[in-house]
């Protein structure tokens, strides 16, 4: 069924929902988990000097909060692996799932967008229109 399922993961309490359905789901089939945290493109007008001091940071922070993640899934006996991407999120999400040939993106119903207070975020309205695959959003 659901061999090859990919989470979008940004750490909101939507985010986190969706994680837990999804390690759910791969307990019931065995199947692997990849977890996928994108985040935007620091701005470059920061100027020279900050810029590469904030994309680092950025980068790290990212990569740190998924390891952490990542070790948690695979203490629950799960395979699982990691993606830490630069770029807008739905794009990401939507690219890593055909090129690595998932089966089910899971993913939180909001994540830490500026426009928490829409109905469904912006990223999970965009990967539901133009995912090639099933897609389940965990209110």
């Amino acid at each position: 069924m659901f061999q090859n399922i990919l989470v979008a993961y940004d750490g909101s309490p939507h985010s986190e929902r969706a994680l837990a359905t999804a390690l759910e789901l791969a307990k019931c089939t065995e199947g692997h988990v990849t977890l996928l945290n994108a985040y935007d493109k620091v701005p470059d007008y920061l100027g020279e000097p900050n810029f590469q001091e904030t994309l680092d940071r950025t980068v790290v922070a990212a990569r740190d909060k998924m390891l952490k993640v990542l070790e948690q899934v695979r203490q629950q006996g799960l395979t699982a692996s990691m993606n830490v991407l630069e770029g807008p999120p739905a794009d990401a999400i939507l690219r890593v799932a055909e090129t690595e040939k998932h089966d089910l993106i899971v993913m939180g119903s909001r994540g830490l967008g500026l426009f928490q207070e829409l109905l469904l975020g912006s990223v999970s309205e965009r990967v539901l229109r133009h995912a090639k695959i099933p897609v389940l959003i965990v209110r």
